[in-house]
């Protein structure tokens, strides 16, 4: 699996590279703290497909990272995604790499 660091994806924001963000956490979760990406909770994901780009580099995270790696290998396996990438700790390594100001939980 093709992973991003939060270092990694600070630089693509900061670059302005045209990519997808994809948070497939609860809304909840996202109202906690964010990265203003596009939110597609995991268990609605797959009837969601239509939502996510194949044309250009997906950013997929959540918490942690393990929620993310999960999606998009369903993603990889049922539909042939080849663009997706995770993003390594998730939330919590962007908040602890990038921005303190992020709310952790």
């Amino acid at each position: 699996m093709k992973e991003v660091t939060a270092i990694e994806l600070k630089k693509m924001k900061d670059d302005g590279i045209n990519f997808q963000l994809i948070d497939v956490r609860e809304d909840y979760e996202y109202d906690i703290a964010n990265l203003s990406g596009e939110l597609i909770p995991m268990g609605e994901l797959m009837n969601n497909i239509d939502k996510i780009a194949k044309d250009k580099d997906v950013v997929v995270h959540c918490r942690s990272g393990a929620r993310s790696a999960t999606a998009i290998n369903q993603l990889e396996k049922m539909h042939g995604f080849t663009n997706l990438y995770n993003l390594k700790g998730g939330i919590l390594a962007y908040a602890k790499e990038v921005d303190s100001s992020l709310a952790t939980y």
